[in-house]
């Protein structure tokens, strides 16, 4: 449906042709298989990308990518939870920037890390 994407689409199938047609020359499978590992990770990288694309609204896409700048797990999960919900039917529209803001509160509150400090003095030999 989209013109960019199926631009993006043409030109990864030509990098992979490319790259499988020199690959056989070398009759080396471990650079090979590493190869397809990483274009299948890619793969599987920019399906989730699209996906996200479809579900999040340009000004919730842009927050994710802002704290994935900072915290890349953290974005990471976020966006786990929402694909998840998505996959799930939970999710019927697309998620605007308020929606993420009460879901990343509602993450917050559930993965709070509690901090305690502990303070040890240290004894002389002559306190009394």
């Amino acid at each position: 449906a989209d013109p960019e994407l199926e631009a993006i689409r043409q030109r990864r199938m030509q990098e992979l042709m490319a790259r499988h047609g020199t690959g056989k020359q070398g009759n080396q499978q471990n650079p090979d298989q590493e190869g397809a590992q990483e274009d299948a990770k890619r793969e599987a990288d920019e399906r989730r990308q699209m996906m996200l694309s479809q579900i999040l609204s340009s000004q919730a896409r842009e927050r994710i990518a802002r704290i994935a700048l900072v915290k890349p797990e953290k974005a990471r999960g976020v966006e786990d939870v929402i694909l998840r919900a998505a996959q799930m039917g939970q999710i019927v529209e697309k998620v605007s920037e308020e929606r993420l803001i009460t879901l990343l509160e509602q993450i917050n509150s559930q993965t709070t890390k509690q901090t305690k400090v502990t303070i040890q003095r240290r004894r002389g030999v002559d306190d009394d």
